[in-house]
C-alpha cells in the first residue's frame, strides 16, 4: 500500500527551463581536500575509495556547472527570493556550498541551500520547498537548480547508474496568477503504480494534458499522447526534457504531468503545472 504526500497546489508558474550538458571537468576535482572528503564518507560503510579517479581528477563542480545557464536564465535581472540546489550524486567541491556560491550570481542575494539524500526524488522534493515558501509569502521568484556530474570517487555497494555527461537544469518560478504548481510523492510504490497514477491523473487534467515520464518508465493501453524522456542522464533527464517540450505546451495552454519514480527508494513523484491566464 502506497503511503501519499502532497502539497496543495502553489500559485508559482514555470517562467523559464533551461538545461544544458557538458564535458571535461573541474580543477576542483584535483584537490587534495576531495579525498579526505571521500575517504571520511566512505570509512562508515568499509567502501573502497577509487584512488585512480581521484588521482586523475575526474568530474566537475556544480557551482562551476550551473553559474553560467543561472545567468542566462536570471538575464531579466529580477531579483531572486530564493534558490534550491538539488542533487542525487556527491558534488566535488566539499569545501564550500556550491548552492552559496551560486545565489552570489543571483539578484537579490536570495536565501540559499541545498538537497540531496533523496534519489531522483529530490528534485520533485526541491520544487515542493519553494511552493512551501511562496505560500508563506515571503517568495515570489525562486530558482531550483539541478545538477548531476559524471564521477563516483568511491565503489558503491551496489550498481548505481551514471550519468554519461555532466548536466544542468534551472527552473525559474514566479508568482503568477492564476497558475498552478502540485507535487505528489508517494513510497512504496509497486510495479503498477505508474500507469495508475497516469490513468488517474491525466484525465482530471482534461483530454490535452501533457505527460511526461522519466526514461526507463512506461505505461500500457489506456494512455494516450505519453512522452518517455531519454535514457543517459538518470537525475536531470526528466526535466531536460520539460526544458526542450514545455514552452510549446505552455503556448499551446496545455496542463502537464511529469512523472519520476526512484527504484532504490521506491517513491513515485509526480509535477502537475497549470499555466496562469
Amino acid at each position: 500500500m502506497a503511503a501519499a504526500s502532497a502539497s496543495p497546489p502553489s500559485a508559482l508558474g514555470v517562467t523559464r527551463i533551461l538545461a544544458r550538458s557538458f564535458d571535461g571537468r573541474s580543477e576542483t576535482s584535483l584537490d587534495p581536500d576531495l579525498r579526505v572528503f571521500v575517504t571520511d564518507l566512505v570509512r562508515p560503510y568499509g567502501l573502497p575509495v577509487r584512488e585512480d579517479l581521484l588521482a586523475e581528477g575526474v568530474g566537475h563542480s556544480y557551482a562551476e556547472l550551473a553559474e553560467g545557464l543561472l545567468g542566462e536564465a536570471l538575464a531579466d535581472g529580477v531579483p531572486v527570493d530564493l534558490l534550491i540546489l538539488a542533487f542525487d550524486s556527491p558534488d566535488v567541491r566539499p569545501g564550500a556550498p556550491s548552492s552559496l556560491a551560486l545565489s552570489r550570481s543571483c539578484p537579490g542575494s536570495p536565501l540559499a541551500f541545498a538537497l540531496c539524500d533523496q534519489g531522483s526524488a529530490v528534485a520533485f522534493s526541491a520544487l515542493r520547498v519553494a511552493a512551501e515558501y511562496q505560500r508563506t509569502g515571503a517568495c515570489r521568484r525562486a530558482v531550483v537548480v539541478l545538477a548531476e556530474q559524471t564521477a563516483l570517487h568511491y565503489r558503491a555497494a551496489a550498481p548505481v547508474e551514471l550519468p554519461e555527461r555532466h548536466s544542468v537544469v534551472v527552473l525559474v518560478l514566479d508568482e503568477t496568477a492564476g497558475a498552478e504548481l502540485t507535487i505528489s510523492q508517494l513510497s512504496s510504490v509497486d510495479g503498477d503504480m505508474v500507469a495508475k497514477v497516469v490513468r488517474e491523473r491525466a484525465p482530471a487534467l482534461g483530454a490535452d494534458a501533457a505527460v511526461l515520464l522519466d526514461s526507463g518508465l512506461a505505461v500500457d493501453e489506456g494512455c494516450d499522447a505519453v512522452l518517455t524522456a531519454a535514457s543517459g542522464r538518470p537525475f536531470t533527464g526528466l526535466w531536460a526534457e520539460l526544458a526542450e517540450l514545455l514552452p510549446a505546451w505552455q503556448a499551446q495552454r496545455r496542463p502537464v504531468l511529469a512523472v519520476g519514480v526512484d527504484a532504490r527508494l521506491g517513491v513515485l513523484s509526480t509535477l502537475t503545472l497549470r499555466a496562469g491566464p
